[in-house]
């Protein structure tokens, strides 16, 4: 059986801890990140480079986000709308309500198949010009124009 470290350090008090070894927690450094800036310096720099300082850039004007919606998908939902109420025909016209479907903007990809009215806060040119292109309307509401 071989020799127990406690017979190796008889005499020597201390038994290699130092003075303050085994006192507890005395051989910490701190509590949490204490001495990140003294004695932990460089486990900060190597293990937490962004932990001081400010970081990134801070929008104090936010967007709000914009629903929007191409003419293609708008065609997909039309028997939906229209067993909802967002749509109605009138004639040989579809009103189409995209404000109360939950859209603010109509976007011009797809092709316009039918007659159309379509009420909406805004709209982009292409898509305005294919809907009266095919005898329809585009109504744009709540718009902030600046001449």
């Amino acid at each position: 059986m071989g020799k127990k470290r406690s017979r190796k350090f008889r005499g020597y008090r201390r038994h290699g801890h130092g003075m303050k070894g085994r006192r507890g927690k005395g051989l910490r450094g701190g509590k949490g990140m204490a001495g990140l800036c003294k004695h932990r310096f460089i486990w900060m720099v190597k293990y937490r480079p962004d932990h001081w300082g400010r970081h990134g850039f801070t929008s104090h004007h936010p967007r709000r986000e914009v629903r929007a919606i191409s003419i293609k998908k708008m065609h997909e939902m039309l028997p939906i709308w229209l067993e909802n109420g967002y749509a109605r025909r009138e004639g040989d016209i579809v009103v189409v309500d995209l404000g109360a479907a939950g859209y603010q903007k109509l976007l011009g990809s797809g092709r316009v198949t039918t007659k159309l009215k379509v009420i909406v806060e805004d709209a982009s040119e292409r898509a305005v010009e294919k809907i009266t292109a095919a005898g329809g309307e585009v109504e744009m509401h709540g718009r902030a124009d600046t001449a």
